[in-house]
């Protein structure tokens, strides 16, 4: 029975972890021929929550990360946070710092904002090279030897003597950490179910976006030490990211059909159970005789087994096969370059904006970004995306559909907008900076909802494909930063533009400060919203259409 996603053509509904085809047909080949061999959590009987099938479905076995103790899969949470934290951490910390890079490589203005891009290109490439080895060697390997060359690379950035070394060692420092996109969402997916995913996922853009406004903030008062410290500092961290994933974190990759087959959780001829109903019962993990989890060696260098590995090669081709599927791309790429995109404007233009403070007030002055983005995920975001999705799936008849997430996209966007268009009016007439502060917090706090539903629902759409559709969301998003500064100006006439060598400034300095964002926030409500609702309502049809692509997670495959 092929693990597929079921599409009625009556209600235009896609249903998790059903293993029907878009004709209601259960062949040996799924939609577009996906195999036999995947089988065992596509079953319609099993483990269910409030009426609703789980997915993943769990086993019986206490090495399954689904079983794991709550404190410990919020730890290793943590973990995972920690390092989506420094995946965009090492690209603003060091903003403070430029006129000190700028004198010491004897550097122009262009090519010091470039040191923000370049780490940005080596987070947007390392998803393509490490997804696969992820799914090969498993998740704690590829965690290790990543932060292993993201601390090798912030040493060499401290210790450069040349740009091109600086430049060289900022790429291998984004590169190092990319592994927190694509694989630190694969192992949230294998620690939690589907029904926790709005809430877990948010926590995990909450580290990303937060590293983003903190970075500055701490580099401000690291550069009142020096400019070397900024990186010394950054060392530190990856060093303790290092002891805590060797310390902390096992392995998550787990063969779950297999096991679903070997240790089923349901028990008798039942076909469907509550988990409430279930209780803690458990196997005796010796009862298979398969290295698996925690069972595996402290430092694994072979493939997890119990499962179909993808060739090394196979998430750039899968990259590429996205393409294919439209609600994952016109998702994607409206929300990287409608929306997300503007933010680097806003970081990149606060010096030049408020220029009479100095670096170390000018970081403080990312707050009422990060307060924004802190009261969006605790109140707007992640918990209340799961309990919007759970009401609507219950007034549904139980048939929960992908689209359920996207209803908080739309004020998401307004609240952007609206902060846009506010910070750009408080420059101009020179409001007092809370006037800033105010727009800061709407605009994160809607990047912070629109990035926690962009990334569930298309996880949601494709749950059986889950590291490929955030490969590709990755790469997008981090691509969006790196080409972001494509512009290149003569040396500006005044410290305003110190800091804004990115395409930004030359539209701010021919249009000012207020038509300049007020443009952004027109772009990013009348872009996203109408392209969102055109997917909310065509999204089922185009999931239809388009088919469901012929691989699945390794944890989804077995031999």
């Amino acid at each position: 029975m092929a693990a597929t996603t079921e599409f009625s053509e009556k209600k235009g509904e896609q249903m998790l972890g059903m293993g029907n085809d878009q004709n209601g047909s259960r062949k040996g080949m799924s939609q577009k021929g996906v195999p036999d061999h995947i089988v065992g959590d596509s079953d319609e009987s099993g483990v269910t929550k409030d009426g609703m099938r789980l997915h993943p479905q769990p086993t019986s076995d206490p090495l399954d990360p689904l079983n794991w103790s709550s404190f410990k899969k919020h730890l290793i949470l943590g973990i995972v946070m920690w390092k989506y934290f420094l995946f965009t951490y090492i690209t603003t910390t060091t903003v403070p710092s430029f006129p000190e890079i700028q004198e010491q490589f004897n550097i122009s203005y262009s090519q010091v904002n470039w040191t923000v891009a370049i780490p940005a290109l080596g987070l947007a490439v390392g998803p393509l090279f490490w997804s696969s080895f992820a799914d090969i060697y498993g998740r704690r390997i590829i965690f290790i030897i990543g932060t292993t060359i993201a601390l090798v690379a912030s040493i060499g950035s401290a210790v450069a003597s040349s740009y091109g070394g600086y430049m060289a060692a900022r790429f291998f420092q984004g590169f190092g950490v990319s592994p927190a996109a694509t694989v630190g969402m694969a192992v949230i997916g294998d620690l939690f179910f589907d029904y926790e995913r709005g809430q877990k996922l948010g926590l995990w853009v909450l580290a990303i976006d937060a590293g983003l406004l903190v970075g500055p903030i701490i580099g401000g008062f690291m550069d009142l030490v020096s400019a070397a410290w900024i990186n010394w500092l950054t060392v530190i961290f990856f060093g303790a990211l290092l002891m805590l994933e060797l310390a902390f974190m096992p392995e998550t990759l787990y063969p779950r059909n297999l096991m679903l087959s070997r240790m089923p959780m349901t028990v008798g001829d039942a076909v469907t159970t509550d988990i409430e109903k279930l209780g803690r019962r458990k196997s005796d993990a010796i009862d298979v005789d398969l290295k698996r989890t925690k069972n595996l060696p402290f430092v694994n260098f072979k493939p997890v087994p119990g499962m179909r590995h993808p060739k090394p090669w196979d998430s750039v081709i899968r990259f590429i096969l996205t393409f294919k599927f439209p609600v994952v791309v016109i998702g994607v790429l409206v929300y990287c370059f409608a929306w997300y995109w503007w933010i680097l404007s806003i970081i990149t233009m606060i010096p030049a904006a408020y220029v009479q403070y100095s670096p170390q007030i000018q970081g403080l002055l990312f707050l009422g970004l990060l307060l924004g983005t802190l009261f969006s995920e605790i109140f707007c975001s992640g918990r209340l995306s799961d309990w919007l999705v759970l009401r609507l799936t219950k007034r549904n008849n139980n048939i929960r559909i992908a689209e359920m997430r996207l209803w908080l996209a739309y004020p998401a966007a307004l609240l952007s907008a609206i902060g846009l268009i506010i910070w750009g009016v408080s420059i101009d007439k020179m409001y007092h900076w809370v006037v800033g502060q105010i727009a800061f917090f709407l605009f994160a706090a809607g990047i912070q909802m629109g990035n926690t539903v962009i990334t569930s629902y298309i996880v949601d759409c494709y749950p059986l494909q889950s590291m490929s559709v955030i490969t590709f969301y990755s790469v997008f998003l981090n691509l969006s930063a790196f080409i972001n500064p494509v512009g290149s100006l003569a040396p500006p006439p005044d410290l305003r533009l110190y800091f804004s060598q990115f395409f930004i400034a030359p539209w701010q300095a021919s249009s000012g400060w207020t038509w300049t964002f007020a443009a952004q926030g027109i772009i990013t409500f009348f872009a996203s919203v109408p392209v969102l609702a055109a997917i909310h309502k065509f999204g089922p049809r185009l999931r239809a259409k388009s088919g469901q692509p012929f691989w699945v997670n390794p944890e989804y495959d077995t031999l």
